[in-house]
């Protein structure tokens, strides 16, 4: 692969897919406590919007905990789930097979949007959101969540301190996440009205690093970055990476800390119905004059 094929590619998704399948089922089938937690937080924002939707969609939602809240909550009418591989829809009366990066869906063809813990994954971000945006008919709603901020801080630190000391230099081996003001400007750049945006932090304990890369593996989330080396890692490295994680990141109980930051965003297709913010100078009254009224 060129080098320019990596900077427009930077995230390996075949090799996601076939981790994900590899853990699909069995005793290694991924822990849903992230996802489920996520999708409950969703499903409770949706709740407070005032409205019934007629046509859903849930994208990427991987083993559909999500999907399954929603449709529990009868807020919407149909609900689509669109996956890039078949495995994921099994059971699903309603589904699309289709990559969340390209879209098969009309203009203008469905009210609502959600994706739970997908976005982060995707290589083409911003084209995402326009197809997104442009798939929800006026008015329509998108909800998601995704993972930013110092996600997974404190491994990425470990491995990276610990490579340094065998290697005299490090790999990336932890994925890259957004910053909570660069979703926020995406959703204003991909043309959504009225965008919301905020984060929440969990933090989940674990006995050692092991443990915790053994769930990131049955998620899909092990190393899937194009520019990853594909040198094998020693144990020496690991052993080394999970003494400094101890060293720095454990609680007097003498288990560790691991961060998840989930962003979560909603934005609205424009419609003329919107709430437009005021014109600049279109106030009725300055605020030097609010300071100083008696």
């Amino acid at each position: 692969m060129s080098q320019q094929d990596t900077q427009a590619a930077p995230l390996d998704r075949a090799l996601l897919d076939r981790q994900r399948r590899r853990h699909w089922r069995g005793p290694e089938a991924p822990p849903a406590f992230l996802a489920e937690s996520v999708a409950q937080e969703l499903t409770e924002r949706l709740s407070l919007v005032q409205r019934r939707f007629d046509i859903g969609m849930d994208l990427a939602g991987h083993r559909g905990e999500l999907a399954g809240h929603i449709a529990a909550g009868g807020q919407v009418e149909w609900l689509v789930r669109v996956e890039r591989d078949p495995l994921w829809l099994e059971g699903s009366a309603l589904a699309i097979v289709a990559d969340e990066e390209a879209l098969p869906l009309a203009d203008e063809s469905v009210d609502l949007v959600l994706s739970n813990l997908s976005l982060h994954l995707t290589n083409d971000t911003p084209g995402t959101f326009v197809q997104i945006r442009r798939a929800l008919k006026p008015d329509g709603l998108f909800l998601a969540a995704m993972l930013g901020g110092e996600t997974l801080t404190e491994l990425r630190q470990s491995l990276i301190v610990a490579e340094a000391e065998i290697a005299g230099g490090a790999a990336p081996r932890v994925l890259p996440f957004v910053e909570l003001r660069d979703a926020g400007a995406l959703l204003q750049r991909t043309g959504f009205a009225l965008p919301v945006i905020d984060q929440d932090r969990l933090t989940v304990r674990y006995d050692t690093m092991f443990e915790l890369m053994a769930d990131l593996r049955a998620m899909g989330m092990a190393n899937i970055l194009t520019a990853r080396s594909r040198r094998p890692a020693t144990r020496k490295l690991f052993l080394r990476a999970a003494e400094i994680y101890a060293e720095r990141f454990a609680d007097a109980d003498g288990r560790i800390r691991a961060t998840f930051d989930v962003v979560y965003l909603s934005g609205w297709r424009p419609h003329d119905s919107q709430q437009k913010p005021l014109r600049p100078g279109s106030a009725k009254a300055s605020l030097a004059e609010a300071l100083t009224r008696k």
